[in-house]
């Protein structure tokens, strides 16, 4: 029996992630998956990014993940969303070329020291001896390791539907996992069921553009990997992607036919996304829209597949022809794959600590899909925070668990162990309450310290931050010792303002509203300033007031987050908490009084009666409050 340090199971976007960050560190790991030619596929659309999502991809790329170069060095196309709000809604879109994105993917796992990469399908996971786990493979093979990461994707039990049609398949064209599911049971977890979908894609060569309106990809727009500092060239040789619409002929065929969709035809068990929803979902839930938005986002340089964006469905392939060819663009569309619903086993995150160990099995990790979210970037985060604490339990290092105001990596994993899911979980700036500090441009600044700490960080890209940290520090101290004085009449001029009486800063300049730094460069210049430590400068000057204001509501809940509570802590046993307090608190178990007071059910007075019992508790061991 091979012997491994972590074994990785799934090479999706959280298996990859994880198993290259587990080698990075140092570790010998393995990573097993069914097919060696999908690793880091993308089976639903081919993009990255979006509200939260974007600032994900960086907080990855900051704490040194692979997923922000691997979509730089594939894109197709690429926006900057929400440029007319705030910085904290801000985020980069990008679409990749699908086929790229995978072979870069497979590139850079096979040159990675540490790592072993075998096609071979996981039946079971045995806990062996307390620091060993095995696995053993469909063809009998097994493998022992100290550390196991699941990232089982959509494979767990996989069902395909496509109307009245069903198809055991973790993806389409590719075997599910059909023991595994048993295995875990015997280890005694809870699993559920959920629902995804994807759409029709068509080919390329049967659309009508004239009748969709293009968006061509955005000029001199900022990558998302903080290793490449310059803005992305030649946006006019990108592919566009293309807007068309429902109408009332769509919503007509489809509501007709809505009994032969497998999900309102009964033949679903599993929840579906709230927040992407099927097309069947949104004409039913949404009667009173008359049309809903369709992008037509293509797949790659070298392939005629179009992905049709807002159409998901489980309606049988003739329906979705047909509805297909009601929208302006499409009316000789010709299908290439049909669109389908897939539903697939979980794992209620509540059966896991923070740090995305399982409370029942020491040294077996859950990350991706199989923890109930939906999201490349959701599952790429956990497989990257999954790793590092593996290797982290193996060296004997203290956990690494990202807080919520340190990043959106923390929003999503606290909210997944401490609220669990009641349908696939996608990541929402809406989620986050500190967003202003959880801006994509700054995902550096935060995360990138505790990525060098654990050994992921390379000398290169310390380097880099360093330099871009020591730039911002510089030009902070600049912009604020700076004066223009009311004789300054060529610079005071070319910036459109009046200054009377005294002189002011050039800080105090670039708060106002109608001054970006652009215009501070050109009336005093200082070199040429690096696009980012320009954009961080900005947009910390501008925002001092509301980002110190974020800082001590921080500084405040802190508190609570810091006070831990002791896991042998009796729940039932403390008479004074509601009953359903004492329930969720006792299958959750929360690490601390912050992570209890985000608990469904545990009202406010629980919190305080719980913190009087820890206080107690402390003072009868002789420990400190």
């Amino acid at each position: 029996m091979q012997t491994y340090q972590v074994i990785v199971v799934g090479a999706g976007h959280a298996g990859c992630e994880a198993a290259l960050a587990s080698a990075r560190m140092g570790l010998e790991t393995l990573l097993l998956t069914i097919n060696m030619d999908t690793v880091g596929h993308m089976a639903c659309n081919c993009s990255l990014g979006g509200p939260a999502k974007g600032n994900l991809v960086r907080e990855i790329d900051a704490i040194g993940g692979e997923q922000a170069l691997a979509t730089d060095a594939t894109l197709t196309h690429v926006r900057m969303l929400n440029t007319g709000k705030g910085p904290a809604v801000r985020a980069l879109r990008a679409q990749v070329d699908k086929r790229l994105y995978e072979d870069y993917l497979r590139r850079v796992l096979m040159a990675q020291p540490n790592l072993d990469i075998k096609q071979a399908m996981v039946d079971d996971i045995k806990q062996h001896a307390p620091s060993r786990l095995i696995v053993a493979t469909q063809t009998g093979l097994k493998y022992a390791a100290q550390c196991v990461i699941v990232t089982t994707g959509t494979f767990l039990n996989g069902l395909i539907h496509i109307g009245e049609t069903q198809i055991s398949a973790g993806r389409a064209g590719e075997f599910a996992a059909h023991n595994l599911s048993e295995g875990l049971r015997n280890l005694g977890f809870e699993l559920g069921r959920l629902k995804t979908g994807t759409t029709a894609r068509i080919d390329k060569k049967s659309v009508d553009y004239s009748q969709c309106e293009r968006q061509d990809s955005e000029p001199d727009s900022v990558p998302f990997s903080f290793m490449r500092t310059e803005p992305y060239q030649n946006a006019e040789n990108q592919l566009p992607c293309f807007l068309t619409y429902t109408n009332d002929r769509t919503r007509d065929i489809i509501i007709r036919n809505l009994d032969r969709s497998a999900m309102y035809g009964g033949r679903i068990e599993g929840v579906g996304p709230r927040y992407c929803p099927s097309i069947e979902d949104k004409l039913v839930k949404f009667p009173d829209k008359l049309r809903h938005q369709i992008f037509l986002e293509q797949e790659g340089w070298n392939t005629d597949e179009i992905y049709v964006q807002g159409m998901s469905t489980s309606l049988p392939e003739d329906v979705q022809i047909e509805a297909l060819r009601t929208i302006a663009g499409l009316e000789q569309c010709r299908v290439i794959r049909p669109g389908y619903a897939i539903e697939y086993d979980f794992s209620p995150p509540t059966q896991l600590k923070p740090t995305l160990e399982t409370k029942l099995v020491d040294g077996l990790f859950f990350a991706g899909q199989i923890n109930g979210t939906s999201g490349y970037e959701e599952a790429a985060a956990q497989g990257i925070m999954a790793a590092i604490n593996a290797a982290q339990l193996i060296r004997g290092g203290q956990p690494v668990v990202i807080r919520r105001d340190q990043g959106y990596i923390g929003v999503l994993v606290d909210d997944l162990v401490t609220k669990g899911v009641s349908d696939p979980y996608r990541l929402l700036t809406s989620r986050a309450e500190y967003r202003l500090l959880l801006r994509q441009d700054n995902a550096d600044q935060r995360l990138t310290p505790i990525g060098r700490e654990v050994g992921l960080v390379s000398d290169e890209r310390w380097e880099r931050f360093q330099t871009k940290q020591t730039l911002v520090e510089k030009e902070h101290i600049r912009l604020a010792n700076t004066f223009l004085r009311p004789s300054d009449k060529e610079a005071i001029d070319s910036l459109g303002i009046t200054i009377s009486g005294r002189s002011i800063s050039l800080e105090e300049i670039l708060r106002r509203p109608d001054i970006e730094y652009s215009d501070i460069a050109k009336a005093a210049p200082n070199g040429d300033t690096p696009p980012d430590v320009a954009e961080q400068v900005e947009i910390s000057v501008k925002y001092m007031g509301y980002i110190e204001r974020q800082e001590t509501q921080v500084r405040q809940a802190r508190k609570m987050e810091e006070k831990s509570i002791p896991e042998s802590i009796d729940y039932p046993a403390i008479r004074a908490l509601s009953r359903e307090g004492a329930e969720k608190l006792a299958k959750v178990r929360p690490a601390t009084l912050g992570q209890a007071s985000r608990v469904p059910g545990v009202t406010p007075a629980d919190v305080a009666i719980l913190a009087v019992t820890i206080s107690n508790t402390s003072r009868q061991e002789g420990g400190c409050e």
